[in-house]
């Protein structure tokens, strides 16, 4: 029995990053990078190491570009921290699993670092590998949760719900993360969108190193633990670019559309530091007359464009700032 399970990268469209903040958020998934887990049954429980794993170097300087591009774990403490907490939650649950052993493997082609959310990809393709492997079901609005739990308990990654449950749900979804309604079931109401409403999207990213998420967000929580009116009252109005532009894409108008992920991006600025790295991706975005925000933390930016005209500029102008753009496929 070989089981291949996949999970796929993603991009906050509207209202990033308040889903960590009670907030709303839209968010699509990008087929064009995945990750994906091998799974077959095997004597031993068995993780097999890839080939950025390693911990065999030509040299210090070898090491050091290393580290620098990939960080110092790899994917294996992934998908150890995701075994773990999949056999915790069939305790917790009363799911007696079978006394039978894996290997199991995962490759990636989601850049890493530029706010795509690669990590949380393998950790989603590794829970339904191990789902249909042990035959166990999770209910979709619940394993968004327990990737999350994954990252923040066990690997002290800093983050939102917002990554998990797109790429557990997959196409367009809208979040609502509102308090009393993540007190009263444990998590939000998420609206799966038909993805046919979405207008003319581009993606571009950093072909250089980008930031890790976790750094980026811990200042701001703080001030908005302690209640500083500046981070409160910007989050909120960030969590209603959201909800306005779940009303634009019903409506289909591309123009408040255009102008709500503009204002996306103005409202972070106002309470997150924006290094001039990832300012020159969204300056150099708007001069082509697209319109831009961060799909993450940072290191990549989405926005709409008008015509192909206007989609080959922003290929040219930004290659010279040494990023990429594609055209996300969503479904």
């Amino acid at each position: 029995m070989l089981i291949e399970t996949r999970a796929y990268a993603r991009a906050g469209l509207l209202g990033n990053p308040s889903d960590g903040f009670f907030g709303k958020t839209i968010a699509i998934t990008v087929r064009n990078f995945g990750a994906s887990v091998t799974l077959y049954p095997s004597p031993e429980l068995h993780i097999e190491p890839q080939l950025q794993d390693t911990n065999v170097f030509r040299s210090l300087y070898h090491l050091r570009d290393s580290v620098s591009t990939l960080g110092y774990h790899g994917g294996v403490p992934l998908l150890k921290a995701a075994i773990k907490k999949f056999s915790e939650y069939c305790e917790t649950e009363g799911i007696r699993l079978p006394n039978q052993n894996f290997s199991i493997r995962y490759n990636t082609s989601i850049p890493r670092q530029v706010g795509l959310s690669g990590s949380s990809a393998i950790i989603v393709a590794t829970f339904r590998a191990l789902m249909q492997f042990y035959s166990v079901e999770i209910l979709q609005p619940v394993l968004p949760n327990l990737v999350l739990a994954t990252e923040s308990e066990e690997l002290g990654i800093t983050a939102g719900l917002q990554d998990r449950v797109i790429q557990c749900y997959e196409g367009c979804v809208y979040m609502d993360f509102d308090r009393t309604i993540m007190d009263r079931q444990g998590y939000g109401q998420y609206e799966p969108l038909d993805p046919r409403l979405l207008p003319k999207l581009y993606i571009a990213y950093n072909t250089d190193l980008g930031k890790q998420s976790g750094r980026v967000h811990n200042d701001v929580r703080t001030r908005w633990v302690k209640g500083e009116e500046l981070v409160v009252e910007t989050m909120s109005a960030i969590a209603d670019v959201a909800r306005e532009g779940r009303e634009a894409l019903f409506r289909q108008d591309t123009e408040a559309l255009h102008e709500l992920v503009n204002r996306n991006f103005d409202l972070r600025a106002k309470i997150y530091t924006i290094s001039d790295r990832n300012r020159s991706l969204i300056e150099t975005a708007r001069a082509c007359g697209a319109s831009a925000s961060f799909t993450g933390s940072g290191g990549s930016i989405i926005g709409l464009y008008r015509d192909d005209a206007m989609l080959n500029r922003l290929f040219v102008e930004l290659k010279k700032i040494n990023a990429r753009v594609i055209k996300p496929y969503v479904v």
